[in-house]
């Protein structure tokens, strides 16, 4: 009898220790999803551009863009672009081009692969026998991104100038390569 109870004790104490400690339990930590729009990023714009005035008829042209966003959600570029009209209320149609400056602040949606942004900034528009006008501008604008390195894009702002035409509403829409 006494194999039996002392087999039985050393029975619970090795299954007592084998049960002792602390419960496991599975922590899941959820994979984050990877983002198309990055900090560091490099972007070169080819795009369409309407621009309307409030007088006379519109300008068509195009345009090429150079923009770097050293953060995610901000960024700097610069862009010239080339647009003609027929006619020309102040000084006659031809050919018109401008260089514009513009900081930007997007709010990236990853899960959509969407980017609302807004811009500001500033430049010259040049008419006619190469006469310059400062003009500001503000705006905003959409993109997505089809791949992790190209997008389409869609914006539109408002041109402000000290000379005529004073204003104007300046709308363009392209493809956006990410470096």
């Amino acid at each position: 009898m006494k194999k039996y109870i002392i087999t039985g004790l050393v029975a619970v104490v090795a299954a007592s220790t084998a049960l002792a400690g602390t419960e496991a339990k599975k922590t899941v930590i959820p994979v984050e999803e990877p983002c198309k729009f990055r900090s560091n990023e490099f972007q070169v714009d080819a795009f369409a551009l309407g621009t309307f005035y409030q007088q006379g008829s519109p300008a068509w042209g195009g345009g090429l863009g150079l923009n770097y966003f050293f953060a995610k959600y901000v960024g700097i570029g610069v862009e010239q672009s080339v647009f003609g009209r027929n006619e020309d209320t102040y000084g006659g149609g031809g050919t018109h081009w401008s260089t514009l400056g513009n900081l930007f602040l997007r709010y990236p949606i990853c899960s959509w692969n969407l980017a609302p942004y807004a811009m500001v900034g500033g430049g010259a528009i040049y008419g006619n026998g190469g006469h310059g006008i400062g003009a500001g501008h503000v705006g905003g604008g959409l993109e997505y991104r089809v791949t992790d390195n190209i997008g389409i894009f869609v914006d539109s702002r408002w041109l402000y100038s000290g000379e005529e035409p004073k204003s104007a509403c300046l709308s363009r829409a392209g493809v956006r390569f990410a470096f």
